[in-house]
């Protein structure tokens, strides 16, 4: 599955989330591995943050990491930079949003 999130940034973060993106956290990278989190990717505009996350279960992958110790190290540090998350989509947890048209698809049909 993929699922798309929007964030917004604190005012005068930019630099600074950019450069914690820089490489994240090895355990937390092994966590995403073990939770069935494909990819993570973030593309930002201004201070606004879109996120396309490839995962087995979003809902359940977001559940297991309240608990775990490397992401709650990582939401300690990252938080600071973070104003808020944008609700999307109609999704269980709202984040999930239904794919409309992929380039990629049209051409392999």
């Amino acid at each position: 599955m993929r699922v798309a999130l929007h964030s917004v940034l604190r005012e005068g973060h930019e630099l600074a989330y950019d450069e914690a993106h820089a490489a994240i956290p090895d355990d937390l990278v092994a966590s995403f591995g073990r939770l069935g989190i494909r990819d993570w990717a973030i593309w930002r505009s201004g201070r606004h943050l879109f996120h396309l996350v490839e995962c087995e279960d979003f809902a359940a992958a977001m559940a297991a990491l309240e608990d775990d110790p490397a992401n709650r190290r990582w939401q300690e540090s990252i938080n600071r930079h973070v104003d808020h998350f944008e609700r999307l989509g109609s999704g269980v947890d709202g984040q999930e949003l239904p794919l409309v048209w992929e380039l990629s698809q049209q051409r392999d049909s």
